[in-house]
């Protein structure tokens, strides 16, 4: 099966909207794994895996977020790594 992980570095105001809780929930419906934690600096960072369609739309969705995000842009990064389910992490 091909599989496709990426890193996404989204910026604007993504912390304190649902962003994270809302990512897990759209990664969950679409069988992807992987993580997603708010930065310091105020991003949130995401690595998600699965295969090519099903990622392709999770960055696309990424790019709106949820209803009060304001996404101001998502830097993705071919990356690498292994997971099992799609959780939220803490804050780094």
């Amino acid at each position: 099966m091909v599989r496709t992980v990426l890193r996404l570095e989204i910026r604007g105001r993504v912390q304190g909207v649902g962003f994270r809780w809302a990512m897990v929930e759209q990664a969950r419906r679409w069988d992807l794994c992987g993580w997603v934690r708010n930065r310091r600096d105020g991003s949130v960072e995401a690595m998600v895996a699965g295969p090519p369609e099903a990622v392709d739309r999770l960055v696309a969705w990424a790019r709106q977020g949820p209803r009060s995000a304001v996404v101001e842009a998502v830097d993705v990064f071919a990356d690498e790594g292994t997971c099992d389910a799609f959780e939220q992490r803490p804050t780094v």
